[in-house]
This record gives structure tokens, sequence and C-alpha cells, in this order.
């Protein structure tokens, strides 16, 4: 069986193709500046090694979609001679609001329910139903199927999911933690689970870091809370998110700096975090060679990037912290994604002076994974926690989910 897997934004179509039977990708790709003129693809065949860079006219998705099947059929860097041997689509959706809450067969209904997404998700939402009516044009008999980050996330109950704000007001307008990410912390969690005495009864902290960061409880493979809430904007410092913050400094800052509401909100999201704090970059990688002294056009910010490390190292320690004593224990923690899997020391920073917890960290092996069999464990011999460092695998997600639908039809 092959599933196509699907990520659209608003100008960008990503895609894989899994062989469901060994679970391998055979092609990927990305189709970019949709709609913005001066389009292009960029496709590779996983199992040759061919590759296909072309500018194309991609007026909207729908154009892109073809493109990216031809790329696919294509005699010399494609997969397939045929469109029909792609058994469904699998399309990654950021939002599926309360309406829904686990992988949904593309209908008239599930449509309907996903524009009522639209206000919850309005950058992510608007793009994802371009994709799938660009899908639905070119192959409309294919069966196709929504996966949403925040069906993990479902599961949390609503001690942990209520904002307390006014009920009537919060139960009107749907507000509550959703979370991000749900299918990358599900892979991580239930990856980690295999490697536990305990299984899927385990307690266990997934730190899902990268420009964008979350980190979630899960116990007995259900989420019981996560960091981020009514969007991603929640929860620890990132690139460019300021995370959680008193939510009296919104109106203290409309009102001492005359930004309006609809400018606060992306000065919120674009303009503080790493960026804001360090006054250097988003990209953590640029921020540390700051505060290491090695970047001599930003001497002068030196404190100011340790500042924003420091802000991020405190942060993920605090839930790890808090989700433990929600837990009552922690049986392993997980680092995800660009950050998580890439950087030694925001890992070794976080879980160092944790032995009350029963962390107990390796510094060797947290510096040294490519020593390291997978899972990469790095606690140390006799560390009652286990920490794992296990590259996160969202498509795969998808392309279960969707396999496991359409098999039933």
């Amino acid at each position: 069986m092959y599933i196509l897997v699907v990520n659209a934004g608003s100008s960008s179509l990503k895609y894989q193709l899994f062989e469901m039977e060994k679970e391998v990708v055979l092609a990927k790709g990305l189709c970019e500046r949709i709609g913005l003129g001066e389009s292009a693809i960029t496709h590779k065949n996983l199992v040759t090694g061919a590759e296909h860079k072309a500018v194309v006219d991609m007026p909207t998705h729908n154009e892109a979609t073809k493109v990216m099947i031809d790329c696919i059929l294509d005699k010399d860097f494609g997969s397939l001679t045929d469109m029909n041997q792609i058994s469904a689509i699998g399309h990654r959706i950021v939002q599926g609001g309360p309406w829904l809450t686990k992988p949904t067969l593309v209908t008239d209904e599930a449509i309907k329910d996903l524009n009522r997404c639209i206000v919850l998700a309005p950058l992510h939402t608007k793009p994802h139903l371009q994709g799938i009516q660009g899908c639905l044009a070119v192959m409309p008999n294919t069966p196709q199927v929504l996966v949403f980050d925040t069906s993990f996330h479902a599961t949390i109950p609503e001690k942990a999911s209520f904002f307390p704000i006014d009920y009537d007001v919060a139960k009107r307008n749907n507000i509550k933690r959703y979370g991000a990410h749900g299918t990358s912390h599900r892979y991580v969690a239930n990856e980690a689970a295999k490697y536990l005495e305990k299984g899927k009864s385990a307690k266990i902290v997934t730190c899902h870091l990268g420009n964008g960061s979350s980190i979630s409880a899960v116990m007995d493979g259900k989420v019981m809370d996560t960091s981020m809430g009514f969007t991603p904007l929640d929860g620890i410092i990132m690139g460019s998110r300021c995370g959680a913050i008193d939510p009296a400094v919104v109106p203290f800052v409309m009102e001492a700096e005359g930004i309006s509401a609809a400018d606060m909100g992306n000065w919120m999201n674009k303009k503080c975090g790493l960026l804001g704090v360090s006054g250097v970059s988003s990209d953590l990688r640029d921020v540390k060679k700051v505060m290491k002294g090695e970047d001599p056009n930003n001497m002068d910010k030196v404190e100011r990037a340790r500042l924003a490390f420091d802000i991020l190292v405190y942060g993920i320690k605090k839930y790890v912290g808090s989700y433990t004593a929600a837990m009552n224990g922690l049986d392993a923690v997980v680092f995800t994604a660009g950050i998580g899997e890439n950087d030694p020391d925001v890992r070794y920073e976080t879980m160092k002076d944790m032995e009350f917890f029963g962390i107990e960290v390796d510094k060797d092996k947290c510096y040294n994974l490519k020593s390291l069999p997978a899972p990469c464990d790095i606690s140390k011999d006799g560390s009652k926690v286990r920490i794992f460092v296990i590259p996160t695998n969202e498509e795969l997600v998808i392309a279960r989910d969707t396999k496991e639908l359409v098999a039933n039809l």
C-alpha cells in the first residue's frame, strides 16, 4: 500500500510518499512560492537518489498538486507508474478544535467542521483547506484522511485544559487548551514506551524543542497536560514567541508602546522569544554563538544571549518538574525535534541538578549521541529516570493513521 502524506502551507506543499508494508519513504518533495510567482518544486527519489528541481507555474494548490503527482510518476526520477497506485492521502492538520478529535475521512461534513477551525488557527487552517481542495481536484477518487496535531491532546482532563476565565465565555467561544505537535509527542512517547519495563503505562515527559516548542505529560499512553494552550503562543520561550507571560503585560505594553490589538499579536509571535531577549536571532544556534563570544559583531549582546538561553533551559526544567508532580512520578524524559535532537547544551543544562527527581544525566553520552545505539539513552547507569533522544517522525504517524482508517473502508 502506498500512502501520500501532504502538509500544505499558505504558499507551500510538502509531501512524502510511503510504502506501508515496510514503512519506508520512497520520495519526498516541496512545492514553494505557490501563488507568488517564480514557484518551484524540489523532488527527491529516496530509493535511487535521483533529484529534480524546476521552476514551474503554480498559481494555486491545484497546480501544485498536479506538479507533485507528475514528479511521483515521472519515468526518470519518479517512484510509481500510475496515480491509482496511491491508496490514500493523509493530510497534516494543525487544529481540529472540539469538533475533530481523531483521524477523520474527508467528507463534506468534515470540511464544514474544518472551516469552523479557521477562527482558532487561521494561518494554518486556510492553507490546509487549499491543500485538500488541490488533492480533491487532481485525485477525486482517492480517499483522503485528516490527521490533527491536536488529537493526541484531546485526553487532557478539564482541570488542565480549562482556563480560569468566565465559564460561559469560554464555552461559547470554544476557548481551552488544545496543544500542538501532537503527532510528534505521540510518536516519541510510544517509541520511548517500547524501551521501558512499564510500556505504555509509563509516565513520560516529551520535549518537542524547535523554533516552536512544546512539552507534554504522557501517562498510560494519554496526554495529561501540555505546555501550548489555546494557540501555539503559550508555554516555554521559543524562537520568536514569548511563551507564557502574565496576561496583564499585554494591555500594559499596548498602552505604553501604542500598539494595536492586531499588532500586539504579531509582536508576541514574531518579535519576542529568543529573538526579543537576545536581540540577535530567533535561531538558537546564532544566539549561542553570541553567548559564547564567537560573534565579533555582537559582543555587546553576550549577556542578553546568555539570558535567552538560560530562560529556555529554566523553562524546560520547570515543566519537567511540574509534570512529574502532576503525574506523581516519572519514568522517562524524551527530547526531540531540531533543538531537542541536536543541541547537547540544552539537554545537559536542563537535566543536570535534578537528582531529587531521580534524573541523572550522563554528560559524555549527552554530547556523543553517535556512539549510542537507538534509542539514545543519555541517562547515567542506575538513574531511576531514563533520558531519551528520539528523532521525531510525524509523517509516519500520519501515514499509519491514514492506512488504519482507509483499511476499513
